[in-house]
């Protein structure tokens, strides 16, 4: 018998797999990848089209004030600054890859996030 957590893995895998074949990142309108672990959150522009990551940026070093790096405070932070990053390279709209999660909590909150400070998603 498998594991959950493996069977967990392996469907996210799949979906993550799924959604790839549809969206691609171009210089013009790069992709909005959203990352959880199990302590922070990691987003990252990706441009598919010259294969390098335009902005990064993570809960490490952005945690909401007071709050931990994995609550979704911190997750909507992190939004908000990667939409800078993106503004300072004059990208105005992205294409989110919630990379096989379910679009709820810290996924759903860094869109919220970039939303908030202006990226059209």
């Amino acid at each position: 018998m498998k594991c959950a957590a493996k069977i967990r893995k392996k469907a996210r895998d799949n979906r993550r797999v799924r959604v790839r074949k549809k969206i691609v990142g171009t210089d013009v309108l790069p992709r909005l990848n959203v990352f959880r672990s199990g302590k922070f959150t990691y987003a990252q522009l990706i441009s598919d089209e010259s294969g390098r990551v335009l902005a990064a940026a993570s809960t490490r070093s952005i945690v909401a004030d007071g709050k931990s790096p994995k609550c979704t405070e911190s997750a909507k932070e992190l939004g908000k600054k990667v939409a800078e990053l993106a503004k300072g390279q004059k990208i105005e709209r992205v294409v989110f890859d919630r990379n096989g999660y379910v679009y709820h909590g810290r996924v759903k909150a860094v869109a919220d996030g970039a939303r908030e400070a202006g990226l059209t998603l």
